[in-house]
């Protein structure tokens, strides 16, 4: 049986409000899951070699690896699950450095989403409840059915802590984003995520195989991109007008990728949405992540790894908490300092678009499903951030929660947006603007109806996607002409470099005049739900300059 798109969609977001309500049993909560895992999976098939002529030649790319199949759906053509690697990273490639595609003359179908990454299944992110495999290494792609060349390619790069998600995620369905902008051709790809993504071995007795196993996730990226870049001019799209896009984590990827050496080739703008350079880890973090897990599951070498059940692995890494794993500083492939190196001009020919929503951390509020438990969990870890501070600066810091008003979550709400998103956010629009690149900042302050979630993390998310059903963030659809000149912008940044609307292309039929940051005036897009407006940061006092930036030196986690 198959399920449409927005079956998928409606479902995910009716579960994801049920998945906030207490279940009166742990038998409840366990077929509540095994509904949500059974739904989300029926999307599964696995694409096959084509070895007969009957095909549809209309909907056949050859690409470097093969020629592949894609589907129509009313004007929009699909190709899903395309590999963008020569071997998957399984057996002996488990921990190795994707191995790059090969040439193949094979004709092959690409109906079916690949397989997402490894990790433990959340109620709060479909992806993980899609077929599961450590062979995931696969890109979608999405296009309008018409003969128009070098259009601008859109490649999205999906969040989740660098721990969960997935390309099957119906809120990553690029479909109706590309039937509203035919323009543009839409890209989502996969990566390894969690223990097989970002893992620290070198220091293990037995490691000195396993020199990337640190930084896998972004070099898959890195990957894609590269696969991109080489293939999708067959598909209608430029290789050289390419924005890399991603939220969270994703957002993150996109930061710290225009820093690895040569990848400018490859993309010439990014947008960021809540995320930067701050989730990467430096080299004595990742070991001590390492050596918790090996502890755990009583191992000492990558041998002994190598025989533990995957989901074992995946079990002993979630059980130390989230936000504890990402891309690694470890000065070889990845910089060991990312805002001194926008600062010196790393990323200066690389055009930036990014921002923040209001009340980022109240999503982890409603995630955590309990605000009591909620303020253990956070005091916990602000108890083991904080412990590298300065008596001045924890006095500043204290300062600072002290006179947040409101509810008992509010001072460390509050504190974390500054630490994890806002400070960060400036940061980098700071250097990037210092060594003479571009940045346009934004803040989204829309709300969602779900109780506390407020503007929290993932909110914006439905609008960029063009999916008003999937109310999964936001409790309900947000106004439908706002949206749309949201995703405009975004679309006309991709197209041009810059997201400014003429009022003749503007949904709203008002011209928006996005001023790129300066050191002076530090002007952002406002993204009111009936007010979209530029705002200089001191009228808003949206970060507190005093307090708070200093933070962003400890890359606090």
């Amino acid at each position: 049986m198959k399920f449409s798109q927005k079956v998928f969609s409606l479902f995910c977001a009716a579960f994801m409000v049920l998945s906030f309500a207490v279940c009166s049993s742990a038998q409840e909560a366990d077929n509540t899951l095994n509904e949500a895992r059974a739904k989300i999976r029926a999307q599964y098939g696995e694409n096959k070699k084509i070895t007969d002529d009957n095909y549809d030649k209309s909907l056949a790319v050859k690409c470097i690896n093969g020629t592949f199949v894609g589907k129509k759906i009313d004007n929009i053509i699909t190709y899903k699950g395309i590999p963008f690697v020569g071997r998957q990273p399984v057996g002996e490639l488990r921990w190795k450095a994707p191995v790059e595609f090969v040439p193949d003359d094979g004709v092959y179908e690409a109906y079916y989403n690949g397989k997402s990454p490894c990790q433990v299944e959340s109620v709060s992110d479909a992806g993980s409840l899609y077929v599961q495999g450590e062979d995931c290494l696969y890109l979608n792609i999405w296009k309008a059915d018409d003969n128009e060349k070098k259009k601008p390619v859109m490649v999205w790069i999906h969040g989740g802590g660098y721990e969960l998600g997935g390309t099957a995620d119906p809120m990553y369905e690029c479909g109706s984003l590309v039937r509203e902008n035919p323009d543009i051709i839409a890209v989502s790809i996969a990566y390894r995520v969690g223990i097989f993504g970002f893992f620290h071995l070198s220091h293990l007795s037995d490691g000195k195989d396993y020199p990337d196993a640190q930084n896998l996730g972004i070099m898959d990226h890195m990957m894609a991109l590269k696969w991109i870049h080489e293939n999708i001019a067959g598909f209608g799209g430029d290789p050289d007008n390419v924005t890399i896009f991603g939220e969270s984590a994703g957002g993150e990827s996109v930061t710290v990728l225009p820093l690895i050496e040569g990848s400018h080739k490859y993309f010439k703008r990014v947008i960021s949405q809540s995320g930067s350079p701050l989730l990467s880890r430096s080299t004595e973090q990742t070991i001590e992540t390492t050596n918790e897990i090996m502890k755990i599951l009583g191992c000492k070498t990558v041998a002994d790894l190598q025989k533990v059940d995957v989901k074992k692995l995946v079990s002993a890494m979630n059980s130390l908490g989230g936000m504890c794993i990402g891309p690694e500083r470890d000065g070889k492939y990845l910089t060991l300092t990312p805002y001194e190196a926008y600062a010196n001009g790393a990323a200066k020919d690389i055009e930036i678009l990014q921002g923040c929503n209001k009340d980022e951390l109240n999503y982890f509020i409603v995630e955590e499903g309990d605000v009591d438990s909620f303020i253990e969990s956070y005091n916990k870890r602000m108890a083991k951030n904080f412990t590298v501070l300065t008596d001045e600066e924890k006095t500043l810091v204290d300062s600072f929660c002290n006179e947040i008003k409101g509810d008992s979550y509010d001072p460390i709400c509050r504190l974390y947006d500054q630490i994890w998103f806002i400070a960060p956010l400036f940061r980098l629009s700071e250097n990037q603007t210092k060594a003479g690149g571009k940045s346009y900042t934004y803040y989204f302050t829309v709300e969602s109806s779900i109780p506390l979630m407020k503007s929290g993390h993932a909110v914006e998310l439905s609008t960029i996607f063009n999916h008003p059903e999937n109310t999964q963030f936001t409790g309900r659809a947000f106004d439908e002409t706002f949206s749309k000149t949201m995703r405009k912008m975004w679309v006309q940044f991709a197209k041009t470099g810059n997201p400014s609307l003429s009022a003749e292309i503007s949904p709203d039929g008002k011209a928006h005049e996005w001023p790129l940051y300066n050191l002076e005036d530090k002007e952002i897009m406002v993204f009111d739900e009936f007010n979209i407006h530029p705002e200089k940061e001191s009228e808003r006092k949206i970060l507190d300059w005093e307090r708070c930036y200093f933070l962003t030196k400890y890359f606090c986690l």
